[in-house]
């Protein structure tokens, strides 16, 4: 269920070292079931506790930690997961994990398409879905994560609903506890948030202004009126920079020519590439990745 998306295809192009796309905790092989919720403790410690970085490209996660500890790297960036904790990581995030030995807690995998039925449709929600999140896991939440385990090993005529619509109750739940107040909500236009969900939809497949604004329904200007209101860039920036980070996951977790990862994103001529990503992240690509690989 997580195959590799519709990407920039050039001939003569090779796949050298991609970033490593798993389906399940750690795992490459077929997903198994609706959805798929397991123990930490069974599956990292047959990796030696520690899950490589990767990314998922149709899928979702939800880790809990019961007791113990994690160092989590969620696209490049180093923080901890503790006790009592949850973590939420969206598709195409860049995550690895270094468990303390003997960790314990749970790991929820949901397929997109059972993400993606979560109705009905508000801004809001498809926001942050959209995001990284994590906080202390409330009562609530983790009574339905729970649930969600026990029924995970429990047969029946209706399994796969019951533990769909529990999926549904949990990310609602967690959605509801990590929100920002009603006024903070009401700062974010709607036409952002669903501008956001369709870069994320559609960074590699090339889209540029006119695709993003007819999708939306609107007109490039105001498209960029939008964009620079909210967020204080051009609409041209906004993307930019959108990309740009995209590029950084290729260039840190990848061995791929510079070259390739300027072509996966669109740019057919590699010297415009690593000038654009000099002038967007302050070096150049070569100089970005020795220095996220410690060579600098």
């Amino acid at each position: 269920m997580d195959l590799l998306g519709n990407e920039w295809y050039f001939s003569g192009m090779s796949e050298i070292s991609p970033i490593p796309v798993f389906n399940l905790f750690g795992e490459t092989s077929a997903f198994p079931d609706v959805i798929h919720c397991e123990r930490i403790f069974d599956r990292a410690r047959l990796h030696g506790w520690n899950i490589s970085p990767h990314r998922h490209h149709q899928m979702a996660q939800v880790f809990q930690i019961e007791t113990g500890f994690a160092r989590v790297t969620l696209d490049g960036q180093e923080s901890s997961l503790n006790n009592g904790e949850f973590l939420y990581v969206p598709p195409k995030i860049v995550h690895g994990f270094a468990f303390e030995r003997g960790t314990e807690g749970i790991v929820l995998s949901l397929p997109s398409p059972v993400v993606h039925r979560l109705g009905p449709a508000a801004p809001a929600m498809a926001a942050w879905l959209n995001g990284v999140h994590r906080g202390g896991l409330s009562d609530m939440a983790d009574a339905l994560l729970s649930q969600i385990a026990l029924f995970h090993n429990k047969s029946g005529t209706f399994r796969a609903q019951r533990l769909v619509a529990l999926s549904h109750a949990l990310l609602v739940t967690l959605a509801e506890d990590t929100a920002p107040s009603d006024t903070q909500e009401q700062d974010q236009p709607r036409q952002m948030q669903r501008f956001d969900a369709l870069i994320s939809e559609h960074l590699t497949e090339g889209w540029g202004v006119t695709e993003y604004a007819r999708a939306l329904h609107m007109t490039a200007g105001h498209l960029n009126r939008i964009v620079r209101k909210d967020t204080g860039m051009t609409l041209t920036q906004y993307l930019e920079t959108a990309v740009m980070t995209e590029a950084c996951r290729h260039l840190a977790f990848t061995r791929l020519p510079v070259a390739e990862v300027g072509y996966r994103l669109g740019y057919s001529d590699p010297p415009y590439f690593s000038r654009r990503f000099r002038a967007r992240m302050g070096e150049t690509p070569t100089e970005y990745r020795a220095r996220v690989a410690g060579e600098a």
